[in-house]
Parts: C-alpha cells; structure tokens; sequence
C-alpha cells in the first residue's frame, strides 16, 4: 500500500513532470481525429495508470512515457473499434514514443559513475581486479576466467564476490552506494546490445 509520502512525492512528479506535457498529447490527439469527448478520457486514463504504478522511478522521459501511455490507449481503443480512421492510424505513427536510448545527461552521468568504479577497480589487488574485470566488464563465465588464468572457480567466485564487496564499501562511504549496480547494468546492456 502506497503511503502518504511516496503518494505526495508522485502528486508532485506528475504535476511538475507530466502535466506540462498535456497540451502537446490534447494537440497530438486532436490531430489524430480521436473526437473531442474522448480527449479527457485519454488524458484521464492516462494519469489513472501514472498514478497505479509501483514506483516512477525508471522513468527518466515522464514526457515520453505520458504519450508512450496515451498512445497504448488509443491503440487500444482502434483494436476494440470497428471502423478506424486512416488519418487516426496514420498520426499514431508520427507520435514520440518512448526510446530504451539513454539521454545525453544519462550518458554523462553513466561515463562519471563508470569512471569511478574503474577508479576503485585499480584500487583492488591485481588478480582481484582482473577476475573482476573479465567477470563483471567483459561479461566471461566463471569457467572461462577460471581456464584463462589457471586458477580454480571457487578462486574466481571468491575474488568476484571479495572485489564487489570491496568496490560497493568504498562507494557507500562515498555516498554513491548504487553506482556500481547501475554502471554495471548500463554497460552490460551495451555489452549485449554490441553482441545482437
């Protein structure tokens, strides 16, 4: 159950981050011939999903994410209709939807995060960090980093867990105690992205 404080801190995100976007959905959905009286019900709906999910905090577009939304619902609602209009199905396509790309502010601040866990991965002893390095940068198995440096698994393991575990206390003393998760997350995505 959501309390009273996380549902002040969403009332306020939605005001601050999602409402200014509502004159460019109302234009946009007025463009796409939905008929006026079902403009506010879009719009409605909209803010009731906002408002049921969990958390916003994966949200880093609350302006992509509102019309990612309404376009859902319009979608939607074209599949329930029976007749559509050629001009609504046209403009859906032309709609901001939201992208999985990272924003420019995202990347700085993921290339800062990166260069800090790099910083403290120097740090580590020097098979710590290699293991580290192949195991959490470059993405190898236990089995693969055991064979390249001729040394056990339960080695590899050890060193993995005794340098994330070295890594995440400096990075909680500095204040920064999920960087090292979100680095990671970040680049393995990249890493897999680059393999597909």
């Amino acid at each position: 159950m959501v309390g009273d404080a996380e549902r002040a801190r969403r009332v306020a995100w939605v005001a601050k981050d999602v409402m200014p976007h509502e004159p460019a959905v109302r234009r946009w959905l007025a463009r796409s011939r939905v008929p006026s009286d079902q403009i506010d019900d879009f719009i409605q709906e909209a803010y009731c999903k906002l408002s049921a999910l969990p958390s916003v905090d994966h949200i880093q577009r609350p302006d992509a994410y509102f019309f990612q939304t309404v376009r859902s619902l319009v979608t939607e609602k074209i599949r329930q209709s029976r007749i559509v209009s050629i001009e609504t199905f046209t403009e859906i396509d032309s709609l901001p939807v939201l992208s999985d790309d990272p924003s420019p502010e995202r990347i700085v601040a993921a290339r800062r995060e990166l260069a800090e866990v790099l910083r403290l991965l120097g740090d580590l002893p020097a098979r710590c960090r290699q293991v580290v390095k192949m195991r959490k940068i470059e993405g190898l198995s236990q089995k693969e980093i055991s064979l390249r440096l001729g040394i056990t698994e339960t080695m590899v393991e050890n060193d993995v867990v005794k340098g994330m575990r070295l890594i995440s206390g400096a990075l909680r003393r500095n204040g920064t105690a999920d960087v090292v998760r979100r680095t990671l997350r970040v680049y393995g995505q990249a890493r897999n992205r680059q393999r597909d």
